[in-house]
Formats: C-alpha cells, structure tokens, sequence
C-alpha cells in the first residue's frame, strides 16, 4: 500500500467514525431503526426485488443471519417480500413506501456531526477540504462508470450494476 492510499483509508475511517449516524428514526412512525437495518435498506429498491440469498452473500452474512434481519424490516413495514415471477419457489425482496421514505432520508452520516466538524475549520481550509473532497468524488463517478461500462453477465439474483456502489 503506498502513502497515499494509507492517508485516504486512515483518513476516511476518522471522519466515518466521527460522523456516523449510529440510529435512524422514520419520521412519520418514530420508530428507530438501527445502522444496520438502514444500510439493509440502502442495498433494497422498490422495483426491482433481490433474492435473500444474493442480499446476504453481497453483505457478507449467512442467509438464516439475513432472513432475521429481514424479517425485523418486513415486521416493521419497510421491506416486503413478493413471489419470485421465475421461479414460485423463491422470493424478491422489495421495499415498501415506508422503507423508500426511510430509504430516501436517512444518510451513514449524521448532518448535525458533519456541520460540528466542519465548522472547526477555517474558511480557507474548509473549502480546501471540500475542494477534495469534490475532485475524489469526482475520481470515484468516473470510476464507477467505467466499471459499470464493462458488459459482465450477471448470475440470477445477483444486485444489478450500480446499485451497490452508492
């Protein structure tokens, strides 16, 4: 690993740690939502359904680990579970409106903690710091794009390109 690459890793873990948003609460039923369950919701979609297995596989956990978490959601209101149209016995996972609005709102950082941090900067420094900031996201759509360039077949119940990358 070269400096660079040591200096943007160590550097990003400190704002993420600084400014993680460990809680997420829907704003119309004021239910709190864990991180996790919110990042479950980040990887889902409204249309277009993904198999439980695929989900879990993509996050790393085991499939009765992701069905729990799953089933925490559907209980809740903010994922559903339709029939797959392939194959009757299998399921796409899908998220309802309350997990869209969930979805739409929440973000990994906390604003209030991003605008703390920020304002700890002096005016020069910060738009520097934003400056690169914008030139790295910048680097990382251009990246994605040509990734997302490259014509891979993917398996079935595979997330589609693009929609894990945010």
């Amino acid at each position: 690993m070269t400096p660079e690459v040591d200096k943007l890793i160590s550097g990003y873990g400190r704002i993420f740690f600084a400014c993680h948003r460990h809680h997420v609460r829907d704003p119309k039923t004021k239910k709190v939502l864990s991180a996790h369950q919110a990042g479950i919701l980040d990887h889902l979609d409204e249309i277009d359904g993904i198999s439980l297995f695929a989900l879990a596989n993509h996050l790393g956990v085991t499939a009765s680990t992701m069905s729990l978490s799953v089933q925490r959601l559907v209980d809740g209101g903010y994922v559903r579970r339709d029939p797959d149209p392939d194959d009757a016995r299998r399921v796409q996972i899908r998220l309802t409106r309350s997990g869209v609005r969930i979805k739409q709102q929440q973000s990994v950082l906390d604003p209030q903690l991003v605008t703390a941090m920020l304002q700890r900067l002096s005016p020069v420094d910060r738009a520097a710091a934003l400056r690169g900031l914008a030139l790295f996201a910048h680097a990382a759509d251009e990246m994605r794009a040509s990734l997302n360039a490259s014509p891979t077949p993917q398996p079935r119940g595979a997330i589609p390109r693009g929609r894990l990358e945010g």
